[in-house]
C-alpha cells in the first residue's frame, strides 16, 4: 500500500524474554504466536505502515501492563497503547499509564478474570478513565454489545469496538447484536476496528463471508469512525497467519485509496491522537526505530 503514515491499530507485544508471562488466567501463547517490540516494527516497515495502536494482551499479562509500556517508550513516539486495569487501580497508577503513553482501557468479555463492566466497580472504573479522557475498548462475540450497552451509555465514554464486533456469520445481519453495534455506530460516538475477520470467519482468506458485515460497519460508522487493525502476532489462531495477506483486505473492501487513507491515518490521528513524527518507512523495509 502506498502511503506516508499509516497506523496499525490492533496489535499486541509479548516478549516473553524481557517480560516472562504473568497472568495464570489467561490463555498461553506457544512461542510462535508471540513478538518483541523490534519484531512489530520491523513488521511495520516491511508493510510500509508507521505507527501502532497496541493492547495489553489478556493472554500473557491480565494487568500488568510494563511489556507494552517498555514498547511504547522505544518507538520514538509511534506507538500508543490500551491498557487493562482492576477495578481498584489508583488515580496514580491511571496518571502513570497516561504518562506513558495509554490512551484507553480494554475490556474483554470473552475470559474467565478479566475486568468487568458490571456493577457499581464498573460504572466506577468507568467515570474515572473518562475522567483521564481515555476511551472504553471492548471485545466481545455474537450478542454481546446487547449486555455492554446499557453499561456504556450511562457511562457516557466514547467505545472503541474490537474486531467489528464478532458477528456470528451464520445468522446474518438481522442478528440483534449486529443491529444495536450498527445504531452504536451512527451515534457518533463509537468507532469500530475493522479486524480480526479470521476471527468470526468460516472460510479460509479472503474471509469472503464477512464482506457484508464490514460493508454494513462502514456505511453505519462511516469512515470518520473506523480504523484499521491486523492484531498481530495473531495469538490463539488454529495456524499460521501473515501480516500482508491480512492488510490486503483493506485494498479489497476499500479500494479507493483516499478512502484508505482515512481509515489508516485520519482517522486514528483524530481518535487516538497521532502524529506525524519520526522518520517515514523506508522503501527497502528497513526497521526505521
Amino acid at each position: 500500500m502506498n502511503h506516508d503514515y499509516a497506523v496499525d491499530c490492533h496489535a499486541h507485544i509479548l516478549d516473553t524474554a524481557a517480560f516472562p508471562l504473568s497472568n495464570p488466567l489467561g490463555y498461553v501463547p506457544p512461542a510462535n504466536e508471540c513478538g518483541t517490540a523490534h519484531e512489530f516494527r520491523t513488521v511495520l516497515s516491511t508493510h510500509r505502515m508507521t505507527h501502532g495502536l497496541l493492547v495489553n494482551p489478556f493472554a500473557g499479562y491480565g494487568t500488568d501492563n510494563r511489556c507494552m509500556l517498555d514498547a511504547i517508550a522505544s518507538s520514538d513516539g509511534r506507538f500508543k497503547g490500551i491498557a487493562l486495569v482492576d477495578h481498584d487501580a489508583t488515580d496514580a497508577h491511571l496518571q502513570a499509564l497516561t504518562d506513558g503513553g495509554v490512551i484507553g482501557a480494554r475490556f474483554n468479555t470473552l475470559f474467565s478474570g478479566a475486568t468487568s463492566l458490571h456493577g457499581k466497580d464498573g460504572q466506577r472504573l468507568l467515570a474515572r478513565i473518562k475522567a483521564f479522557d481515555w476511551f472504553a475498548q471492548v471485545y466481545f462475540h455474537d450478542d454481546g454489545l446487547l449486555d455492554l450497552l446499557p453499561i456504556l451509555q450511562q457511562a457516557g465514554i466514547r467505545v472503541v469496538v474490537d474486531h467489528c464486533g464478532c458477528p456470528n456469520v451464520e445468522r446474518g445481519l438481522p442478528q440483534k447484536g449486529f443491529r444495536a453495534l450498527l445504531e452504536l455506530g451512527k451515534s457518533g460516538n463509537a468507532a469500530v476496528k475493522l479486524s480480526g475477520a479470521f476471527r468470526f470467519s468460516h472460510k479460509p482468506w479472503p474471509y469472503d463471508d464477512t464482506d457484508e458485515y464490514i460493508h454494513a460497519l462502514i456505511e453505519a460508522f462511516t469512515l470518520d469512525r473506523c480504523v484499521w487493525g491486523s492484531d498481530w502476532p495473531f495469538v490463539r489462531v488454529p495456524k499460521r497467519m501473515d501480516y500482508g495477506p491480512v492488510l490486503n483486505l483493506l485494498e479489497r473492501w476499500i479500494p479507493d485509496r483516499a478512502d484508505r487513507r482515512k481509515v489508516l491515518w485520519d482517522t486514528p490521528s483524530r481518535w487516538f491522537g497521532f502524529t506525524a513524527n519520526g522518520p517515514r518507512n523506508k522503501e527497502n523495509g528497513q526497521d526505521p526505530a
